[in-house]
Order: structure tokens, then sequence, then C-alpha cells
């Protein structure tokens, strides 16, 4: 590919320490799904596979300037946002979006940690919901971010629907429930235009799952950037991560991470 005309893609995240999520494992699902990744750091964190011990977060002027740098100069394809833990980030990335007229967005709202911490507070909550969201072009919540954001309690495949259905008409844009934190299966459900679409994946017996939330948002991101469709880029999303989680790295005490680079040679 040449360079000339590579891709590229923008993550609004935070960074963590161990590398498995984050803005560091978003450049690595990038460079794996062939475009050029660059960031925005919303916050530090100090974690590893066991948890989140600290989390310092950049000022709202910062990250606007650093928004700024990127958008006057090499001006992205698509925008993958993560982390923003306080609700004058979050503003701060949706104005800078809009003045952009950013396009390709995918919003994972990063509320628990796989680890089970909170990293949003409820007045970023609300500002994700009220002023970043209908920028977005689609939403990857998992079972407890959708939990929050519906107001339901999520148990079937049926609440999936409903939920989903309720975030992407108040959001106004395309919704991906994800299924991974369910008992039984792995699949994902896709609300776009008032229609559902079932994603079925088989569940992978693998302990290690940190930083899939980031790693699928930032697989969709690459691929919307590269033109494809929203289900079709899910889709594809979807295949990385079970050949990521397949390939059964295993680092760290805890929740490891994934094998970004499975396959690359």
């Amino acid at each position: 590919m040449s360079f000339k005309k590579m891709k590229t893609v923008l993550t609004i995240a935070g960074s963590d320490s161990s590398g498995g999520a984050g803005i560091q494992a978003d450049i690595k699902t990038m460079i794996a799904n062939g475009v050029y990744g660059m960031s925005a750091v919303t916050a530090l964190t100090a974690q590893n596979t066991t948890g989140v011990r600290g989390i310092m977060e950049v000022s709202p002027e910062f990250l606007k300037l650093q928004l700024d740098a990127v958008f006057e100069d090499i001006f992205p394809d698509a925008v993958k946002i993560g982390m923003l833990s306080g609700k004058g980030i979050v503003r701060a990335a949706a104005d800078r979006l809009e003045y952009y007229c950013a396009e390709r967005i995918v919003l994972d709202p990063v509320m628990i940690s796989t680890s089970g911490s909170k990293l949003m507070d409820d007045a970023a909550v609300e500002a994700v919901i009220s002023s970043l969201a209908p920028l977005a072009d689609i939403i990857t919540p998992n079972i407890p971010e959708a939990e929050v954001l519906s107001g339901m309690k999520i148990i079937t495949h049926r609440d999936m629907e409903k939920a989903g259905a309720y975030i992407g008409e108040k959001c106004r844009c395309a919704v991906l429930v994800k299924g991974g934190h369910n008992v039984n299966d792995a699949d994902d459900l896709l609300y776009e235009n008032g229609g559902f679409e079932w994603i079925e994946s088989r569940r992978i017996d693998n302990k290690n799952t940190h930083g899939t939330g980031c790693t699928l948002s930032s697989a969709i991101a690459s691929n919307l950037a590269k033109g494809y469709s929203i289900a079709e880029s899910v889709r594809l999303a979807k295949e990385y991560i079970s050949g990521a989680l397949s390939a059964m790295l295993d680092l760290g005490r805890g929740n490891g991470p994934l094998n970004h680079g499975y396959n690359i040679k």
C-alpha cells in the first residue's frame, strides 16, 4: 500500500501503561488493519492486567490543542473515541469534532474497565449523551455500558434489542451492543436505521481479553476509513478480534492483552 494513499484514523482516548488497551491498543490495531493511526491523549492511566491504580486527566484546553494540531495537518478519514473521564474533556472533544466537521466517528463509551474499575463519572456520562453521541456514526457499548445508557437491565437477546433501539433513537446513530459479557455466547447486536442485525461469533476460551472494546472500536474505525459500510466494518472488525483472541497471547498476572499483531508477518 502506498503511504501517500494510506487512510488515516485518529483515536481520542486514554493511555494504558501496560499497552493492552487505550491508545496503545488503538494504534496497534490501526497498523494491523492497514491505516495510519494518530492520537489525542485524554488521560494517563497507571494500570496493568490486574487493574487501574490511578488516572491523570489532561486539561480540556490541552486536548483541544492536540486535536487542532491533528486536524490542521493530517485530517483523519475516521475518528475513534475512547476514554473521556470528565465532563470538560467530553465537551472539548465534541467542540473540536463539530468545528472540523469530522466524519466516520466511532464512539466507544468507556465507562468501566474490563477489571471492573469505573473510568467515567456521572456528569461525563450525561455530557457524552448530550453533546458527543449526536456526532457519532456508531456507538459500541458493552452490556454494562448499554445498561447505563438505556437505564434497562439486560439479560436476554430481546433485552439487547430493546436497549439498542432505545440508545439508537436517543443518540440518533447506529449502535453495536456487544454481547461478550453474556455467559452463553459472544453475539453482538447491530441496530442501524431502525433495523437489527445479529452478528454471531463463537466464544473463544481465552481469559485474556484486556482491551477488547478498544480494539474492536478501532478496527471498526479503520474499516470505515477504508470505505466500508457500518455493517461490513463491524463484521470485519469482529473477524479481526477473533483472530487476535485465537492467537492466545498470555502476558501478565491478570486479565491479559490480545495479540494485536497476529496477522502481521
